[in-house]
């Protein structure tokens, strides 16, 4: 399987926005500083993820999700969680 998540950084309130294989693993990446994005925006939280079966879907996801579309959907389907662009 192949998700796409957001992240959201407890520190400024912004989303990230990425795709893996392993997503518990991925999380901790980004929380331990190993990613240079998001290195100097931890703590942060899974707020939102979804699953494929092909890597291309969550490639393609990821994308429409960094567009200002995509941040809308977010919004709308994450409601009450404070998001921040």
């Amino acid at each position: 399987m192949y998700y796409t998540y957001v992240l959201k950084s407890l520190r400024d309130n912004k989303l990230y926005v990425g795709h893996t294989n392993n997503l518990i693993k991925r999380i901790r990446e980004h929380n331990q500083g190993l990613v240079e994005a998001t290195k100097n925006r931890k703590p942060l939280r899974l707020i939102y993820y979804e699953a494929c079966n092909v890597l291309e879907d969550a490639v393609k996801r990821e994308g429409s999700l960094k567009t200002g579309l995509g941040r809308a959907y977010l919004k709308r389907r994450l409601g009450d969680i404070n998001i921040s662009s």
